[in-house]
């Protein structure tokens, strides 16, 4: 699986259970852990699609990583620039910037920092605290965006 290409689907019961969690306490205004409801509008049909996703804030800045790489709200946010964050009655409208994969690194660091229990099961082989060089072998692979 090259980086264009990588997309890792959710797996089981279980974890439908938790975005579906997650997504319901969102929307009635519960962050865990920084967790917000994106949505974003569908490439082809146009129509609000929605996932739960984490949103990562360093030094100010907000970004959004998709750690299951290509996924579907990947490919719409590319194509639409943008979309929603939600969180209870709040809707804040944005716009995206993909960061190159050169410059991932410190915010893939700090996504595994904060995230690791959660999506370190994505990253089979990945150490706890990654070097820069390991990061760099997945960066291509986990598409970043900064939210403006």
């Amino acid at each position: 699986m090259d980086a264009n290409t990588r997309y890792i689907a959710p797996s089981g019961r279980f974890e439908a259970a938790m975005h579906r969690s997650v997504a319901f306490l969102a929307r009635r205004g519960i962050s865990l852990v920084g967790s917000r409801e994106l949505a974003v509008r569908g490439r082809t049909s146009g129509e609000w699609r929605t996932v739960p996703v984490n949103l990562l804030v360093v030094d100010g800045e907000r970004y959004l990583i998709a750690v299951r790489g290509n996924t579907q709200w990947v490919r719409n946010i590319r194509v639409a620039g943008g979309g929603e964050l939600r969180l209870g009655r709040k809707t804040e409208s944005f716009t995206v910037t993909e960061i190159a994969n050169a410059d991932k690194l410190p915010t893939l660091r700090e996504y595994l920092r904060k995230w690791g229990w959660e999506v370190g099961q994505f990253f089979p082989g990945l150490p706890k605290n990654p070097s820069d060089a390991e990061l760099a072998e997945i960066a291509p692979g986990v598409p970043v965006f900064r939210i403006a």
